[in-house]
């Protein structure tokens, strides 16, 4: 194990609400307890892969004292996969070498994570994860900082939608972020009373979603919302906005809320439209829960980096935060249990 004397950290992946609180509290954390000195890496790992002047920065206490509610990331992002092509990993850690970088915290979800943990496995690399995504499907968490923030915004959403739909008489259709998992959906659906909810863990009834909406209509209610996660498919390919697929090999999902929103319209009779809210749900202020539990897992982090707990993410698991391996971390994707979604099938109508 080297010693470590100087700590880099970057951000990977889409942005989350609480990665400027984990930025800080590593960042104070090193230095003024371990006298580490600490370096942000910018554009996550094009960072390090393709370095430009600017992306390794010296941070210091003053640099981030005041960034704890400003969202997206001072260190910016990318979603740049060294594992793409051949050679590239060595390159990154070459470069670490380079930039004299002896550990790092590496904040993202599952792909920038896998990254961190192939890194480790396949060349050692001193590398301490911490868990970020909005969609909260990291399977080694109870909880990732940024969902509580989504969730909150895509409630808001609902409760203001609520009142056009019931305004106009219409059925007005939410498209929420969720690729393979809809906790944003679930906890907005839930939260912000939708009418229905749909999530990508369970297939869609639409004969029965329709048949919800007429009896609606029937007792004097011709509107209603709908929250569903663009993950949802109706048969068994994505709607998606453009075949592209990103270094990681997604596609960027978007439509199903239109596509929804046209077959109930053709099913009911009932005016329908839809709204995507997008990247309004990743962005402005983190809530106080992601203020305080980003700022618990920097302060971890830090320790896991001082006790060399390399390979390791760390985690919250009840109230406690742990550490747990990255490889188990981003093994498998977590998605809502069927017994969760029954809660919300409850208060469907």
């Amino acid at each position: 194990m080297a010693e470590v004397r100087r700590v880099g950290m970057l951000t990977g992946g889409g942005d989350a609400p609480g990665l400027n609180g984990v930025i800080r509290a590593v960042t104070v954390k090193c230095i003024e307890d371990y006298g580490y000195e600490v370096v942000g890496i910018k554009r996550g790992w094009k960072g390090l892969l393709a370095p430009e002047e600017d992306s390794v920065q010296k941070l210091t206490v003053d640099d981030v004292r005041y960034i704890l509610d400003e969202g997206g990331t001072v260190l910016l992002s990318s979603r740049t996969n060294p594992y793409k092509k051949e050679g590239d990993a060595e390159k990154v850690v070459k470069n670490m070498q380079e930039f004299g970088i002896d550990a790092l915290v590496a904040i993202g979800g599952d792909d920038t994570l896998g990254v961190a943990s192939r890194l480790h496995k396949d060349f050692g690399v001193q590398v301490v994860g911490c868990p970020k995504t909005i969609d909260n499907d990291l399977s080694g968490t109870d909880t990732c900082f940024g969902y509580d923030t989504a969730v909150s915004i895509a409630t808001e959403a609902l409760d203001r939608i609520r009142t056009t739909a019931r305004s106009h008489e219409r059925i007005l259709v939410v498209e929420i972020m969720g690729r393979h998992a809809g906790w944003i959906t679930y906890g907005a659906g839930l939260a912000g009373a939708a009418n229905v909810t749909l999530i990508p863990e369970v297939e869609p009834d639409l004969d029965a979603i329709a048949d919800l909406f007429k009896k609606r209509a029937e007792r004097g209610e011709r509107w209603g919302v709908v929250a569903v996660s663009e993950g949802v498919t109706i048969g068994e390919e994505y709607i998606t906005q453009t075949a592209e697929r990103d270094e990681f090999g997604h596609v960027r999902l978007g439509g199903i809320a239109e596509t929804l929103a046209n077959e109930l319209k053709e099913r009911t009779g009932i005016d329908t439209r839809h709204v995507v809210l997008g990247h309004l749900q990743r962005g402005g202020t983190p809530t106080a829960y992601d203020r305080i539990l980003s700022t618990r897992y920097g302060i971890r982090a830090a320790e896991a980096v001082k006790n060399g707990e390399w390979g390791k993410m760390v985690a919250l698991r009840g109230s406690d935060i742990v550490t747990v391996s990255l490889e188990e971390a981003t093994g498998e994707t977590r998605t809502v249990p069927e017994d969760l979604y029954d809660v919300l099938k409850t208060f469907f109508g």
